[in-house]
């Protein structure tokens, strides 16, 4: 997956502010249903918002986790949530253009 420049960040975090989290990572952490859950999310809308409750620390250390094995890139985060991106292969069922593009 090619790195995002910082104006597609930008424009996706706009995308993203009207979103509700679809995912929550619980007290139990990042388990394997709920990358799972991240990964069937992601497939389907591209762009997610994921809930965290854990303590900022924790925060930091999931989301590179998460952008590894769902093979998703983070574009911002706002306090305890997460907006992870990651375009559809196949260009017909792409539901985010970029200007320009």
């Amino acid at each position: 997956m090619a790195k995002l420049s910082g104006s597609e960040r930008k424009h996706l975090r706009g995308v993203a502010h009207s979103y509700k989290p679809l995912v929550q990572i619980g007290k139990e952490g990042l388990s394997d249903n709920v990358l799972a859950a991240i990964d069937t999310a992601i497939e389907a809308h591209e762009l997610i918002k994921v809930k965290m409750t854990a303590d900022r620390d924790e925060r930091e250390r999931l989301v590179p986790h998460i952008e590894e094995r769902v093979n998703c890139e983070c574009v911002g985060t706002v306090g305890r949530v997460a907006i992870l991106y990651r375009q559809n292969p196949e260009p017909e069922k792409r539901k985010i253009a970029f200007q320009g593009a």
